[in-house]
């Protein structure tokens, strides 16, 4: 998902490059600047869409876009989400799910529960309607350290993380719970797809908690009488078609755009 954008105004931008008597390298050096304005212009028009059509979105998948900026001597600019390292996922695989809709991919944290057999196939993770306390961001998703915790809880880790896999000392303190934090035990429950089963390997208190939805959920208060959901199970998501890359453009008014600023550019560039 990108937009790309080249100096194909050509016919005018020439005009004034005689008409101010810039040398080709000068013009070329205009040209790119005012490509270079237009793309940060649609970079703007493409964050404000994402405002406007996705529910939340966060800062790091409004920060994804980048300006692959123009030369003299390559003179196009590209408007395209970029990976910015770190544990998120690539925002290119995201967007162009929304631009063109498809199956969501996996998020880390599912494919780390799956592998450790609590995420069953077929199925990835959402977050409650009432999310657990202290554990959502405030933008519908769950906090990384909270995913860390649970990861950590259930020893869902790989090899190359198992010690970060939580030890049964930290359990117990999060059994008993603080000043700060109520005591917890978390626990699966598959409901009706496997009716029945003890699942004390993941946490599960007991069975007849089973019949709660699909997910993992926590247990707290005298006896463990204080059940509620943390992260449900539920059908692999599809995304519809959201984000459309010619309403962008459109809406930065490209074009036009494009030629006002070579405009200005080639004249600043002479001096006028």
């Amino acid at each position: 998902m990108h937009i790309k954008l080249d100096a194909r105004v050509i016919g005018q931008a020439e005009m004034l490059r005689q008409l101010h008597g810039m040398t080709g390298q000068e013009a070329a050096r205009a040209y790119a600047k005012a490509l270079n304005d237009v793309g940060f212009e649609v970079r703007r028009a493409m964050q404000g869409e994402m405002r406007e059509v996705f529910d939340r979105p966060t800062d790091y998948i409004l920060r994804s876009p980048r300006v692959k900026m123009a030369t003299a001597a390559r003179l196009s600019v590209t408007i395209e989400p970029a990976y910015m390292g770190g544990k998120g996922v690539d925002p290119q695989k995201i967007l162009n799910a929304q631009s063109w809709g498809g199956r969501r991919s996996d998020k880390r944290s599912e494919v780390a529960l799956r592998r450790a057999g609590i995420l069953p196939t077929g199925l990835q993770t959402a977050i409650p309607a009432s999310p657990y306390p202290g554990s959502d961001d405030g933008r519908g998703n769950l906090k990384g350290s909270f995913l860390v915790q649970i990861i950590s809880y259930f020893q869902a880790f790989g090899e190359q993380g198992y010690r970060a896999n939580m030890t049964d000392k930290r359990k117990r303190a999060i059994h008993k719970g603080s000043k700060r934090s109520t005591g917890r035990r978390y626990f699966v429950s598959y409901g009706a797809m496997r009716a029945g089963a003890r699942l004390t390997a993941k946490g599960d208190p007991d069975e007849r908690m089973q019949h709660l939805a699909p997910g993992i959920w926590a247990a707290s208060g005298t006896g463990g009488v204080d059940v509620r959901p943390v992260i449900l199970f539920v059908k692999q998501g599809n995304y519809q078609p959201r984000l459309d890359m010619d309403k962008v453009a459109k809406r930065a008014d490209a074009e036009s755009y494009l030629a006002r600023r070579i405009r200005f550019r080639i004249r600043e560039a002479a001096g006028v």
